[in-house]
């Protein structure tokens, strides 16, 4: 998902093929067979899977294990003072089997607790996800949700979601992947919505999947989970024509998530994830060898740079390593895992460098209906944030804007005083270079010389 965009939250039935048999080689001719082999042992050492396991495309296993142990690391080492973070990493834990009862607690604690003291308050979104994480396998967190009422109540804020796009020309009170987060556990947990509702609202061409003329993966990704969730439900009647209907649906946003591959990654590596998993369960994407092996090229590399430091952005991509997706979370699968994870509970190193820091200097500008400008130096290693401070400190009234924490980080509220509103489906745009950020404002570094810009923007 792109995190500098929109909320990003953490996916879920029994499917007739499991992520584990998506990505199984097709057979070779005995012709060509020793040649394709010797061809792709090459590629699977790049990649660190050896000769045997490729039959199952997107998995982890003990010998290329240490590629996500990062990933684990900075879950287990997190300190998870806010609580925007728990729900998508205990979801993970459990979901792909890490075992680690002292945090496991932790986490359901702190998300039980907020559920308790602002349940008025939490969006469709976060109660969908802070049901998934408690609900996630069988487990006693179950009777919490039931005591709570919490899918009834669920329930009313997804038809709440429904009115407000009746009433706003289609637009929700939050945003479309917070819309398909609510349906996908309203679903999976045996929740009330409609199908009509679903048919009417979710079709493919809907503008809420498009962020200005961006298709949004990670939304597209979200409503395909659920979609597909919905097509499996034996509890709502569907006729032929109606199952057909969602099918299509379901693959043309598939084919939509696919027209946004590059190098292996689905939009970015934040949206991969889940992108991977809407994949899993709607196309033949990978059943190629070769999509399977750029993929999984593509986000090791980002992982062993370092890009993925965030606990919830491992959360989100972590799933899909180990061949699960959200619709696991209610099946007999759920947290079962071959591989042994090492929780190694080991601080990363800290230690700060002995020679003084370099100093940048930038540009940067705000553009509402007309441009402000200024340049402004900054330590070398600062993120656009810091920017944005340091532009505030030489012109407040120019320059002033204001963040919201969230779980990917600050989030950029308001410029000048003037607020984004998901109700007039406005926000500010952070650009760098002319060019849109792929991280958000507390994690994008920005580079001597660089051209910064927040904008003033609709979608």
């Amino acid at each position: 998902m792109r995190p500098s965009r929109q909320l990003a939250l953490a996916g879920l039935l029994v499917f007739s093929l499991i992520p584990s048999q998506l990505c199984q080689m097709h057979a070779l001719t005995q012709v060509n067979k020793k040649k394709t082999e010797e061809q792709t042992t090459e590629s699977r050492k790049q990649t660190g899977l050896q000769a045997g396991t490729w039959k199952v495309c997107i998995g982890v296993n003990e010998t290329n294990f240490w590629h996500i142990e990062p990933l684990i690391n900075t879950m287990l080492n997190a300190k998870y003072t806010e609580r925007f973070q728990d729900a998508n990493v205990l979801l993970t834990f459990r979901l792909v089997g890490i075992k680690s009862q002292r945090l496991e607690q932790q986490l359901s604690g702190q998300i039980k607790e907020d559920i308790n003291s602002r349940e008025m308050e939490l969006t469709s979104g976060e109660l969908a996800l802070d049901i998934l994480a408690l609900g996630a396998c069988e487990n006693q967190d179950r009777e919490f949700i039931r005591g709570a009422h919490l899918v009834s109540k669920l329930g009313a804020k997804f038809q709440a979601e429904i009115q407000n796009m009746e009433a706003h020309s289609g637009n929700p009170l939050t945003n479309y992947y917070q819309l398909s987060l609510a349906l996908l556990a309203l679903c999976l947990f045996n929740g009330r919505y409609s199908i009509t509702s679903v048919t009417y609202y979710f079709t493919p061409e809907n503008k809420n999947y498009y962020f200005e003329d961006q298709f949004s993966v990670d939304t597209g990704a979200m409503a395909v989970l659920a979609l597909t969730c919905v097509r499996r439900d034996t509890q709502k009647k569907m006729n032929a024509n109606t199952k057909r209907k969602i099918s299509g649906y379901i693959a043309s946003l598939a084919n939509k998530i696919q027209a946004e591959g590059k190098q292996g990654l689905l939009g970015n590596i934040f949206s991969t994830g889940e992108a991977m998993q809407a994949l899993f369960v709607s196309s033949d994407y990978y059943k190629n060898e070769r999509n399977c092996r750029e993929t999984l090229r593509a986000v090791f590399d980002n992982i062993s740079q370092g890009v993925v430091y965030l606990p919830i952005a491992a959360a989100q991509i972590l799933p899909a390593l180990m061949g699960k997706t959200y619709l696991d979370v209610t099946s007999p699968s759920c947290g079962h895992n071959p591989v042994k994870f090492n929780v190694s509970t080991e601080k990363p190193d800290t230690a700060t460098p002995t020679t003084a820091p370099l100093y940048i200097l930038v540009k940067y500008s705000v553009q509402i209906n007309k441009t402000s400008h200024t340049e402004v130096t900054v330590r070398k290693g600062s993120v656009f944030l810091d920017v944005m401070k340091a532009a505030q400190e030489k012109n407040k009234t120019l320059f002033r804007f204001t963040v919201e924490e969230t779980s990917w980080g600050p989030f950029v509220t308001s410029v000048q005083g003037i607020s984004a509103s998901s109700k007039d489906r406005t926000y500010w745009k952070l650009l760098s270079n002319g060019q849109p950020l792929t991280q958000g404002a507390g994690s994008h570094v920005v580079q001597n010389g660089d051209n910064l810009e927040v904008r003033w923007s609709k979608y």
